[in-house]
């Protein structure tokens, strides 16, 4: 009787993962209700340190709970692709987990599945991650493998062609995904020939002609410790890390990192792609070059941006194409920032009838916030969401572990959290009106608009 019992017990990371639900909801509740989130929880304390091989770590003891999470940044991401070879960052990060010198995929999977532990590689444009989140008593083990996975990976030939033809099942699924069709198109435009235009995970025709020998090599270019960013948070010390853990990453050997220059060359011209689809809702996204994360004026775009279409239900496009005249379930205005300037983008769905309308009233929002000051209680509206959910960044070990890494990537010093509400504080009406003019640029967009062209009025 008493052993059925266990049945009903939630595993431990499933009490875990109900816990940091409830601090989510909490969070929201608190940000709506105006109350002061960030007496909640404190930051906790984090401490930043460059080893002798050039791996940068940053340790955050956090005990609530019994948990440790782990994240390395490699500063390996699709950027880097040689031309020819697009998602070969991709398909390196992601082939880390499908075979080492000790273990095939199905024992990694295993060790994982026995440990209730979390192992997982992807890439992006800019870097890619490896990450871990394991149990503390079963650190030494969920370490071992996250270093084994990291410093003696195989790449099998028949495991990465299986990952290979997982891929492109993806992005043949994807085609029939109109906003998937749309961002796509949109980046390869606004971006021609520049390390941001391909995707991510390469296309149809390069993916085929990855090989073993490719990763290999791409991986014994990138993947070392001084080109690279560890994080560790959770139920441990500094010292439990320097003593117990980083020994065995000793034998991580330094390199010399190739130099990839990034050349980058944005559309100068306005550009309208349009493609035909059988779908009662177009696809529409209107927008142009963005900003790169290290541009002084990033926290004025922040604040501009959220009035404009990034601050959900309160927000000026919202308010115009969904509110009052009911052409869009959902519309939002965003800069996607990178290592490197990004791009600056609206994206709604709309019926094909009311394309064009909603492509107008889209211009002319950006044109007013360029025209006009905004009022007070837009940009105080703006400020108080803006730093009153700043603490959801950090309410669970993996945001924590993913915004102390980006802090370091992007250099913006330990001191963020602290410094954050005083930066977006500090933004005036002045500031929105500058930045609106100096970044929207409304009558030089590129338009991908995927919709049935005959009911759009487009063909």
């Amino acid at each position: 009787m008493f052993s059925s019992l266990k049945f009903l017990i939630p595993h431990p990371a499933l009490r875990i993962l109900q816990f940091e639900r409830f601090v989510l909801i909490l969070t929201f509740v608190l940000i709506y209700l105006g109350l002061p989130f960030g007496s909640l929880q404190a930051m906790p304390p984090v401490q930043r340190t460059v080893l002798l091989n050039g791996l940068t770590l940053i340790v955050c003891e956090e005990r609530s709970l019994p948990f440790v999470t782990v994240q390395l940044l490699i500063d390996s991401g699709s950027r880097k692709d040689p031309r020819g070879e697009e998602g070969l960052s991709y398909i390196t990060a992601r082939g880390l987990l499908l075979g080492t010198s000790k273990r095939k995929v199905t024992a990694i999977n295993e060790e994982l599945d026995f440990m209730g532990a979390s192992l997982s590689s992807s890439s992006g444009r800019d870097y890619a991650t490896l990450s871990l989140r394991v149990l503390k008593k079963d650190l030494d083990k969920g370490w071992d493998l996250f270093v084994e996975v990291l410093t003696q990976p195989t790449f099998p030939e028949g495991e990465i062609k299986r990952e290979v033809e997982k891929t492109l099942a993806a992005i043949q699924s994807a085609e029939d995904q109109p906003n998937e069709v749309a961002e796509k198109e949109f980046q390869k435009t606004l971006f021609l020939n520049s390390p941001y235009a391909h995707p991510v995970v390469g296309t149809k025709e390069s993916l085929p002609r990855l090989t073993q020998e490719g990763l290999l090599r791409f991986y014994r270019s990138y993947y070392h410790p001084n080109n690279s960013i560890l994080t560790m948070v959770g139920d441990i010390s500094v010292d439990e890390v320097k003593t117990k853990l980083l020994p065995s990453l000793t034998k991580w050997p330094m390199a010399e990192i190739p130099k990839a220059p990034f050349n980058f060359e944005f559309t100068k011209e306005s550009k309208t792609v349009k493609i035909n689809r059988s779908i009662t809702q177009a696809n529409i996204i209107i927008g142009h070059a963005g900003v790169s994360r290290d541009n002084p004026d990033y926290y004025a775009l922040t604040v501009m941006n959220y009035i404009l279409g990034g601050g959900g239900f309160s927000s000026r496009l919202v308010e115009e194409i969904r509110n009052k005249r009911g052409l869009a379930y959902s519309v939002a205005s965003f800069f996607d920032p990178g290592k490197y300037p990004g791009s600056f983008q609206i994206a709604l769905q709309t019926k094909n009838a009311s394309a064009r309308e909603a492509i107008t009233l889209s211009l002319q929002e950006m044109e007013r916030i360029q025209k006009e000051f905004i009022s007070e209680k837009e940009l105080e509206g703006a400020k108080k969401y803006l730093i009153g959910s700043f603490p959801m960044r950090l309410n669970t070990q993996g945001k924590l572990s993913h915004f102390l890494t980006q802090v370091e990537y992007y250099g913006l010093g330990l001191d963020y959290p602290e410094k954050y509400p005083t930066l977006i504080r500090s933004i005036t009406r002045e500031d929105v009106l500058r930045v609106a003019q100096k970044y929207l640029h409304p009558k030089n967009t590129i338009l991908v608009v995927v919709a049935n062209l005959k009911e759009a009025g487009m063909e």
